[in-house]
């Protein structure tokens, strides 16, 4: 596997994109780009690899992003849910989070954790762990 025959097929078909870096490890193909790779780029790519590895193609799964998680930090949200009384859980933090459009590229990596600011105080502090990539990936969300 050559890059100079990937790029040149690459731009055969008009694509920006470049390959810089082909690793070939036993779990995998790493493939390091120019700039970073639409979900049609990465089909590209993977379509000429898969035809490279004729009888091997179904060793490729699926051609995904590099993901790394970030955190979000929400402060002064009441510890108490003035509907019911009780106190707020991850269930309700994510159900505000679905019917938020500020929330909707956002993909969990966990269930969101709770901490009430202190033994005295009604308010808490939420910590929500996201997916941290560009145009999305394969990861499911915890939230449906």
């Amino acid at each position: 596997m050559h890059i100079i025959n990937i790029n040149r097929a690459l731009k055969n078909i008009k694509l920006k994109i470049m390959v810089d870096f082909i690793c070939v490890e036993d779990k995998g193909i790493v493939i390091s780009t120019n700039n970073i790779a639409l979900p049609s780029d990465l089909q590209e790519i993977e379509k000429y690899i898969k035809s490279l590895l004729a009888n091997d193609s179904d060793q490729i799964s699926f051609p995904r992003l590099p993901q790394s998680k970030s955190y979000l930090k929400i402060v002064g949200i009441p510890y108490v849910n003035k509907q019911s009384n009780l106190h707020i859980s991850p269930e309700d933090i994510e159900k505000i989070l679905k019917n938020n459009y500020i929330f909707n590229n956002i993909v969990l990596t966990s269930r969101p954790r709770i901490i009430k600011v202190s033994l005295k105080s009604d308010m808490a502090i939420i910590w929500i762990d996201i997916w941290d990539t560009q145009n999305g990936s394969k990861a499911k969300s915890i939230i449906n």
